[in-house]
């Protein structure tokens, strides 16, 4: 089977790269042009000329039409096409795909299956991105690995100890214990530290919020939607200043210092993807300057991440019949890879899905 479904909304762009200019990305395999209309909506076309296949996205816009490259023909926003040179009547097969597109969160999402399925409702939900009671900012990554590779290293955060020990990695996150649950289209690691030691990063922040210096509770609570979009909600707050919830009653962070890593991670072929992230936090609102300081220190943890993955994939690509093996930390992984195989196990036919073995006839 393919690794990863057709029908769900991935994120094509941030809001702010697609402009009144061609804009090609490949998504799942499939190459894209995208660009701003004159009213602010976008437009999302098959990359590729119904005449002779050049990539529309090496032509020209104008009057948001796009002129192919090579012979000229116009294609408006939906696809169709509007002009053929050296003649008036134009062929009615002259089109190429357009795909559902929907602004959200500060992403231009795309679904690249079944038009008919694509129903807006379900764009996961990244709402801290642009909610005025958050702040931040976030980039855009093209990481050559599996996109599933990077979820496995979001749904299991014990790397921090090993791969971001200089800034928030800390052997209490490796000794922690967690739980591990489950839906139907999502998947949840909760893991509480309590009474530790702050790691850099997490004790410049509450230091700089609050003024406050000592020991902590510390939590991770990650949160999965299928297909690739992952939203962790981390902070500390000072131990024993009511943080962690006990007995069925939620806690109180009010003095701690709260932040979400934002990620959504669209497949752009089987070995590599597009990587978008955001952190945004509830606290020093007004403060530009942090905003840049931890983009970029963000930046920087993400870039040793990215290392490890790509060395990863390429250990997976000279090793093609390796399994994996699982350990405790891996329940948010596998929950997440079980409810992706899921949605592609619905979009395969029966006789193309693995261990089914095809009628002939007698």
């Amino acid at each position: 089977m393919k690794p990863f479904p057709l029908n769900a909304w991935y994120a094509a762009a941030y809001d702010v790269e697609v402009k009144a200019a061609l804009l090609g990305r490949t998504i799942c395999g499939q190459k894209i042009v995208m660009f701003r209309r004159k009213d602010a909506s976008v437009a999302a076309l098959e990359d590729a000329c119904w005449h002779r296949l050049l990539p529309l996205s090496k032509g020209r816009l104008r009057d948001d039409q796009i002129t192919c490259g090579y012979h000229g023909l116009v294609f408006d926003g939906e696809g169709r096409c509007t002009h053929m040179p050296s003649q008036e009547t134009l062929n009615p097969s002259a089109c190429v795909r357009a795909f559902p597109v929907v602004e959200k969160h500060r992403f231009v999402w795309v679904w690249p299956g079944d038009p008919a399925l694509a129903d807006p409702a379900k764009i996961p939900d990244l709402h801290w991105n642009d909610d005025p009671a958050w702040a931040g900012d976030g980039k855009l990554i093209t990481v050559k690995c599996d996109y599933r590779l990077v979820l496995d290293n979001l749904m299991d955060l014990t790397h921090e100890t090993y791969v971001h020990g200089s800034s928030i990695g800390q052997l209490a996150v490796a000794e922690a214990p967690f739980v591990a649950t489950h839906g139907n289209r999502t998947a949840t690691v909760t893991r509480w530290m309590e009474d530790i030691d702050p790691p850099p990063f997490w004790a410049g922040q509450l230091k700089h919020a609050t003024g406050y210096e000592g020991r902590v509770d510390r939590w991770q609570i990650i949160r999965f939607e299928a297909p690739c979009t992952i939203a962790i909600d981390v902070g500390v707050a000072p131990a024993g200043s009511g943080a962690p919830p006990k007995d069925g009653r939620p806690g109180d962070r009010s003095k701690g210092v709260n932040g979400f890593v934002l990620n959504t991670i669209t497949p752009e072929t089987n070995k590599t993807c597009h990587y978008f992230w955001a952190f945004a936090r509830n606290y020093c609102l007004g403060e530009q300057r942090l905003t840049h300081e931890l983009r970029e220190g963000v930046s920087s943890i993400f870039r040793e991440d990215e290392l490890i993955l790509e060395a990863q994939q390429q250990a997976i690509d000279e090793r093609p019949g390796y399994s994996f093996y699982n350990l405790n930390i891996d329940a948010g992984s596998m929950w997440a890879r079980r409810l992706i195989d899921a949605m592609v196990r619905a979009e395969t036919p029966a006789h193309e899905r693995p261990g089914v073995i095809p009628l002939r006839a007698a």
